[in-house]
């Protein structure tokens, strides 16, 4: 999961495939997804032979080679990014796929169809291969050799490709990455290529698109610093304010995000051929935090000598701050807003409208001030969380839906029964299927809480009956209270005298085994 930035499902289907196994799916896919799945390897094979056609081709373009030699790049790095050429030539790729008229190469976004014509997508351009985190061809990034438009042309959504989710150039940097423990986000394929050229191998660029959150969380899993590159011009600095807009919410305490930007009419690609990688790295390593940028853009919007510009200093930082989710740069954020805008601390964070931590934290464990709710539902949730076998065995018209805890045992306990899992399921593999759910930090909280009690699986058990056996009381003891209020107005019927009297000897019978159990409820 930590060296290719993936999920829990995709690093065990990852792992599975290198040895020949398959996981079996717990859910029946739909006809859609499982026409898609059966579509996959033969949409990757296409990928892959466009890849070695465009590679063939690059040795037999004597003005792609001089291209490249004239950015500077040797052959070594061409073949380590496997770089290729695209031949002015309408249909191209009609030499080597003899189903050209076929769908799977208009399905991988290779040829585009047009009035029943077919034409290849990229023509007279140096190809860039993109790779997903398994290494695997899904898309292409085309380079107009000369002054034609567009410059960069990009492979279009396609079942195996989504721009907004991948980046250039993770295959080939992973291992600088971790060696370094920093990233570095550019605009350009060639910024990246000739990053490495010049010793710089953990740069990655986005694909024709703006940051997307998907980016932010993929590279912040693999790098403990993220620096994104952008040029110093006005369109340089909106695409970094929308990469911080971006980041606020996925920033995290221990795991800075930097933004350099890079002088006038420069690229890193001609910037680092100017002054060298030392010079660069330099660069990199003084470059502004989030929060450096954050603050100075907002400052530069107001004047600060007057009571009005710091007011509205407030008010544009509001949003922002509110947006952080890392409580530490949050804190200090508020901190120095309050100091830039002449207030305190305490009144910043009234301004701000600050919330007080929720007893429901993230992912980590949890610790030991936390304060559990007293509903018999938490010590349902907590339980289940660490022994989902105990879920075939909860009667979910027990709880109290109103209360949240309830809803996400509701939820857990659905997903277990659905899917038929044993208590064999693992804390990562419950992380990443609620990450998105509406009750995730309190699964998770639950699931912390639980672990931490240290229970054995007999005496989770043990808890779990004492609960549930609790929960019938007080819903006996609802249905009791009702009938005996008919019982005084002389409503009852003979069934419902018979009815009466046996619930309360139930209700009696739970609560001394309550007794004997020699157990209380946490």
């Amino acid at each position: 999961m930590a060296y290719a930035g993936l999920g829990y499902v995709d690093a065990v289907k990852d792992l599975a495939t290198a040895v020949g196994m398959q996981v079996p799916e717990t859910r029946a896919p739909g006809p859609e997804e499982a026409a898609r799945k059966e579509r996959e390897p033969d949409l990757y094979a296409v990928m892959e032979k466009a890849m070695d056609f465009y590679r063939a081709q690059l040795k037999q373009s004597p003005k792609a080679i001089q291209y490249l030699k004239q950015r500077g790049l040797t052959g070594e790095i061409a073949a380590r990014f496997r770089i290729g050429y695209a031949p002015d030539d309408w249909q191209a790729l009609k030499s080597v796929f003899e189903e050209y008229s076929q769908s799977p190469l208009v399905e991988c976004g290779l040829v585009i169809e047009n009035e029943g014509k077919r034409y290849d997508r990229f023509r007279d351009r140096v190809m860039f291969p993109i790779f997903s985190a398994r290494g695997a061809v899904i898309g292409f990034g085309g380079r107009v050799i000369g002054d034609g438009e567009p410059k960069y042309l990009n492979s279009p959504e396609t079942p195996l490709f989504e721009k907004g989710r991948e980046v250039y150039g993770l295959v080939q940097a992973r291992d600088s990455i971790r060696s370094a423990g920093r990233v570095v986000v550019v605009e350009g394929y060639m910024d990246v290529v000739a990053l490495a050229q010049f010793g710089i191998g953990y740069a990655v660029a986005t694909l024709g698109t703006a940051t997307t959150p998907a980016h932010v969380s993929k590279l912040l899993k693999l790098a403990d610093e993220l620096v994104f590159c952008f040029d110093g011009d006005a369109a340089g600095r909106k695409a970094a304010w929308r990469a911080l807009e971006v980041s606020l919410p996925l920033t995290l305490d221990h795991k800075p995000v930097r933004f350099l930007f890079l002088p006038e009419g420069d690229d890193p690609d001609t910037y680092v051929r100017k002054h060298g990688m030392d010079e660069l790295e330099k660069l990199v390593r003084a470059a502004p935090t989030l929060t450096e940028f954050l603050l100075a853009e907002l400052r530069g919007q107001v004047e600060l000598s007057t009571a009005e510009g710091r007011a509205r200093f407030l008010a544009l930082a509001k949003p922002h701050i509110q947006k952080v989710a890392a409580r530490a740069l949050k804190l200090q954020l508020v901190k120095e807003a309050a100091r830039l805008a002449g207030v305190t601390s305490e009144e910043a964070e009234s301004m701000f409208e600050m919330v007080p931590p929720r007893a429901y934290g993230s992912f980590a464990p949890v610790r030991r001030s936390f304060s559990p709710p007293s509903s018999a539902e938490w010590r349902l949730l907590a339980r289940v969380a660490i022994c989902p076998a105990l879920a075939a065995e909860m009667d979910l018209s027990l709880v109290d839906m109103r209360l949240p805890e309830s809803q996400a045992l509701n939820e857990l306990a659905g997903w277990y029964r659905e899917h038929g899992v044993t208590r064999t399921v693992s804390d990562a593999m419950l992380i990443e299927r609620f990450r998105d759910s509406a009750h995730a930090e309190l699964l998770f909280q639950a699931q912390a809480y639980g672990l931490e009690l240290k229970e054995s699986e007999e005496q989770a058990r043990q808890y779990f009956q004492h609960a549930v056996c609790k929960l019938e009381i007080k819903r006996k003891n609802r249905e009791i209270r009702s009938l005996g209020e008919r019982l005084s107005r002389g409503l009852l019927t003979k069934e419902e005298h018979v009815e009466y009297g046996r619930m309360i000897s139930e209700v009696k019978a739970l609560e001394l085994r309550l007794q004997t159990d020699g157990r209380s409820a946490h």
